[in-house]
């Protein structure tokens, strides 16, 4: 026999939270076979495009120019003039109704980190090169957790990211301090700075010749939906028990035995099943010990459940 009871609204509540969860890659073959792209952008003056020349990528193949002018129009396109972006030109409207000053400010996104004073830079010379690291996003999932990313290069320099979108290095390296941008949401891990003097970000087949000894780590983040059951027991319902056990006998005939039917056996509770509108079972949760059913006052039985 089998006894069900719906719920209502007030008993169903639905709570989103973000949960994290760590990688770590240790040497170049760890890092490029999790999916993680590598890839040289270059300001080429000179036959900009020609199909199948000037290519980079460790995984994929792109085109050298291509990745440079990509970058630069997604995240840096406010920032071409300073390091702090593009100043935001704003206009006066004065009470007779004319407006005094330019009426135009950057109008790119940019995917900033905050609402503070950016720090961005982005070289613009003839040849400039940047370095870029993609990471896929069935690893960073909605976004990288903001102040995880590690990169461990050649055994001899560390680059971390701040929490607010900056990467900095630190160690045998020239020019210590700021160094590029990671863009959390997309998993782009961006070097622009010409104080960064590394070989191996300056010259694509080092990557591919697999002389990199590197390791990367970082967090993912993803949102997780719990939904919680509130499964109410009022003191006259559910207060007879399903055990088999309870029928007196051996041949199974039926007659309940007389311990259980007296007014004071209250029968505990182990299991709890979820069911659809069509009664098919969807859940089972199992109590950690039998409860029992109370006959003076309601039973609540709480069931959470992770999607």
């Amino acid at each position: 026999m089998s006894i069900f009871k719906p719920f209502i609204t007030s008993d169903v509540i639905v709570s989103p939270f973000k949960v994290n969860k760590s990688f770590t890659f240790t040497g170049l073959a760890s890092v490029t076979g999790s999916g993680i792209d590598m890839f040289l952008g270059v300001n080429l003056t000179a036959n900009p495009w020609v199909s199948g020349s000037n290519n980079t990528g460790y995984n994929s193949s792109q085109s050298q120019y291509l990745i440079y002018k990509s970058v630069k129009e997604l995240y840096y396109s406010n920032f071409i003039s300073g390091s702090n972006g593009s100043p935001a030109n704003t206009a006066s409207f004065n009470p007779d109704g004319t407006i005094t000053g330019p009426i135009y400010q950057p109008s790119y996104y940019n995917y900033l980190t905050n609402t503070l004073p950016a720090n961005r830079y982005f070289p613009t010379q003839s040849q400039a090169d940047i370095s870029m690291y993609s990471i896929p996003s069935n690893l960073f999932g909605e976004y990288i957790q903001p102040g995880s990313l590690t990169i461990y290069l050649q055994n001899s320099f560390k680059i971390t990211d701040d929490g607010e979108g900056i990467l900095n290095v630190s160690g045998s390296i020239s020019g210590e301090g700021y160094i590029g941008n990671i863009i959390y949401e997309h998993g782009m891990v961006i070097l622009t700075s010409p104080n960064f003097i590394s070989p191996e970000f300056d010259n694509v087949s080092d990557f591919t010749t697999n002389t990199v000894n590197m390791s990367m780590s970082f967090q993912s983040t993803l949102t997780v939906f719990e939904s919680q059951y509130k499964c109410t027991i009022r003191e006259n319902e559910f207060n007879f028990s399903q055990n088999p056990s309870l029928i007196s006998g051996s041949s199974n005939s039926g007659i309940i035995s007389s311990f259980a039917t007296g007014s004071y056996f209250d029968p505990y509770i182990t299991t709890v099943g979820l069911y659809n509108n069509n009664k098919e079972l969807l859940a089972v949760a199992k109590l950690a010990q039998p409860l029992p059913v109370s006959s003076v006052t309601d039973t609540n039985i709480m069931v959470n459940l992770d999607l």
